[in-house]
């Protein structure tokens, strides 16, 4: 059996489920986002942090919460065979920010502004805008009390929503108040469940009473008017931490951003505190949800760390780029200025040199690569030329190069006369090959 016959008796390995490549042309609008996600974060004065994707599952169980899904059926836990430690892809980010913070005692001179990028993992059925590996925004303020900072926050993802140029997406939030005053609130909600336990699913029989804020999230249609109608938690606030949400409404009024208060908006776990938010859109089906986020002031602690003020968010990228396809805001992918047709190999070295002399002064020139066997023809380099989306053709042939020249051919624009411009002053004609902007 010959190796060729061997080899193509292999099996055929793909990517695992829900775990997508990223090609081009798709690769540059991401590229395209995460420069305008740099720019704006370094306008608030956010730093950017980057956290092992592998963390010890104690963080996620502590830090997600033990009752939520995520770490009842989604992660991906294992245990190292080294020496038997229990780790887990991330789920989220958070938890791992807010480790770092206190391993490295970050805070010790103030608080820290700090953003991430990055691949996050759950075990759960791929969907649209949802998959096993998807890629999450975050930007996270520790060491800030105050309502303008809960603020600030809302207004990064306001301002990055505009700049991408994205409609028809709405921010609701909502107030948890206290742990005290969401005690009160929870024992309520037990007591207004308990006396219709014959509407309550499985699910929200489940987490009755270790996790009964988690049951205002359903999203069974039978359950959704006894939902509607169980008490709400901003009954139950104090004077402080209304005082905290109406500061947080009059601010994001003040900076012109349309807000709504959603009383169903919460978060079951005991380290939320005052503010929480989502942007939302309807026009992404049961994926509605483009960035969730709030106050945590107790998750420091709960970590580890000195008690610490928190408040962060983080934001799926998919759905944020499958919404600008759809609403025809992604941005074409690049192309190069010019392509270099060259006909004879013995064109190269000069050919190599004009190109990189090009590019160096700012002009993408993607070059025609042959097949081993010779450059090709030039109806085949034209063809390649003209696919590759490039404005012009250098045509470095044998009598150009003869005379220190290159022939510079329009490729979208018929009326353009060609011309031969010397390499000698690349530099002074450059400029005429790039795309305006």
């Amino acid at each position: 059996m010959t190796e060729k016959e061997d080899t193509s008796k292999l099996e055929k390995l793909n990517a695992v489920k829900g775990m997508n490549d990223i090609l081009p042309p798709d690769s540059a609008r991401w590229e395209w986002l995460e420069d305008k996600v740099r720019t704006l974060m370094a306008l608030y004065g956010y730093r950017n942090i980057r956290t092992p994707i592998v963390e010890p599952t104690a963080l996620f169980v502590r830090g997600t919460g033990e009752t939520t899904d995520i770490v009842e059926k989604e992660m991906y836990s294992f245990e190292d065979k080294l020496n038997g430690e229990a780790l887990t892809l991330r789920p989220e980010n958070t938890p791992g920010v807010v480790r770092a913070v206190i391993e490295h005692n970050l805070t010790y001179d103030g608080g820290k502004r700090l953003y991430y990028t990055g691949p996050m993992f759950r075990h759960e059925r791929p969907q649209r805008g949802r998959y096993r590996q998807f890629y999450q925004l975050g930007a996270e303020a520790l060491g800030f009390a105050g309502p303008e900072v809960d603020v600030e926050l809302m207004l990064l993802v306001h301002e990055l929503f505009g700049a991408l140029g994205l409609r028809n997406v709405r921010l609701e939030m909502n107030s948890l108040g206290l742990p005290a005053e969401r005690q009160m609130h929870r024992a309520a909600l037990i007591s207004y469940f308990e006396q219709h336990p014959g509407q309550l699913d499985a699910e929200a029989q489940r987490r009755l009473h270790s996790n009964p804020l988690r049951i205002l999230d359903t999203k069974n249609p039978a359950m959704q008017a006894l939902v509607q109608n169980a008490p709400q938690l901003l009954n139950y606030l104090g004077q402080t931490s209304l005082r905290h949400f109406d500061s947080v409404k009059s601010l994001l009024t003040a900076c012109g951003v349309p807000w709504s208060v959603n009383p169903r908006l919460v978060r079951g776990l005991d380290y939320y505190s005052h503010t929480v938010f989502e942007f939302v859109t309807t026009e992404l089906g049961a994926q509605g949800t483009l960035c969730g986020g709030g106050r945590y002031d107790g998750l420091v602690k709960l970590l580890g760390g000195k008690p610490t003020p928190a408040v962060g968010w983080g934001m799926g990228l998919e759905r944020v780029l499958e919404l600008l396809a759809q609403q025809g805001q992604a941005p074409a992918a690049p192309t190069p200025d010019a392509y270099a047709v060259i006909p004879d190999a013995d064109a190269l070295p000069l050919a190599m040199q004009a190109i990189q002399a090009l590019r160096a002064a700012g002009v993408s020139v993607q070059m025609h690569a042959g097949s081993g066997d010779g450059p090709g023809s030039m109806k085949s380099q034209f063809k390649k030329a003209d696919a590759s989306g490039a404005r012009f053709a250098l045509i470095f042939g044998a009598d150009e190069l003869a005379q220190n020249e290159v022939t510079v051919k329009a490729l979208r624009d018929d009326s353009a006369a060609q011309r031969r411009q010397s390499l000698a002053d690349i530099a002074a004609w450059a400029p005429t090959l790039q795309c305006p902007t």
